[in-house]
């Protein structure tokens, strides 16, 4: 059992070797980014379960998380917690982007995979950007889940020259992550994203088939949202967009509470396995 377990870790150093250098600043602010997505995610996915098993909840997106948060005491530290971490997983992903920290490589798909990177960046950076304002009280709303601010986005989107040519363009963008996403959770492809030499295979095979849920859930929202952006691109109307709040309730109106409810559940498991991957994602620091 020893020779396995020393054998493991082996190949998990070797493994880490292969990665470009990351500076110990950043890997310890992608950590906690990863960390805090993770619990915004189970918050978001056990609070909108709740919501469909009729056991209270709400159904929310992220910025309906932080109104959440800042609503219980200490609101203000916690929320500040969590957008902090959030800035971190921003620059990680900025960082990855510019250095190909996560090795993608410099063909057509890597390249993809890096805007990737970027654009994910720019969206966690604009959350915490969100977080700050509520904290310090300028601004933020009341809304349940940022459906407003999809809308608002798509708007500004459509009063630019081909506007609807460019929501239609984020509306692809959103599907095929979605499919993406999906096609990663199916095929366990997202085993690499951790390092888990030391870890009982027990826990192993919860955390995977948790991840695998959260993936294809995710997708799913994904790719309905991307639906739903489109039909805003071909109405040329932004209230046809939405975020997971009102993916929640197309769920919950085409396939019934339990759809909805297993989707949610997917959600907090991909959660979960965010907060494995904060401790567990293999990092080259220097």
């Amino acid at each position: 059992m020893n020779d396995i377990t020393t054998a493991a870790k082996s190949a998990g150093r070797k493994a880490q070797g292969n990665l470009p250098e990351t500076e110990k600043w950043v890997e310890k602010l992608a950590r906690f980014g990863y960390a805090s997505k993770g619990v915004i995610y189970i918050l978001i996915g056990v609070l909108a379960a709740m919501a469909a098993f009729g056991a209270g909840g709400q159904t929310s997106g992220t910025q309906g998380i932080f109104q959440k948060i800042l609503s219980q005491p200490f609101g203000k530290i916690l929320l500040g917690i969590v957008a902090v971490g959030f800035v971190g997983y921003a620059v990680w992903r900025l960082v990855a982007a510019i250095k190909d920290a996560e090795h993608k490589g410099n063909d057509t798909k890597g390249i993809l995979f890096r805007i990737g990177y970027v654009a994910s960046g720019v969206i966690y950076g604009y959350f915490a950007f969100q977080a700050f304002k509520m904290i310090f009280g300028a601004g933020g709303g009341s809304g349940s889940g940022g459906g407003d601010g999809q809308q608002m986005f798509v708007s500004k989107l459509l009063e630019q020259p081909a506007g609807q040519w460019l929501v239609g363009i984020v509306a692809v963008a959103a599907f095929a992550k979605g499919i993406y996403q999906i096609y990663k959770g199916w095929t366990n492809k997202f085993g690499n994203d951790v390092r888990d030499g030391g870890v009982k295979r027990e826990i192993k095979d919860l955390y995977m088939k948790l991840g695998k849920a959260g993936f294809i859930a995710r997708g799913v929202v994904f790719a309905i949202v991307g639906f739903f952006f489109f039909k805003a691109a071909i109405t040329a109307s932004s209230s046809q967009a939405g975020g997971t709040d009102k993916v929640f309730s197309f769920l919950s109106s085409t396939g019934g509470p339990w759809l909805m409810g297993l989707i949610a559940i997917g959600l907090a498991g991909y959660g979960v396995f965010q907060l494995v991957k904060a401790r567990y994602k293999p990092f080259n620091t220097n």
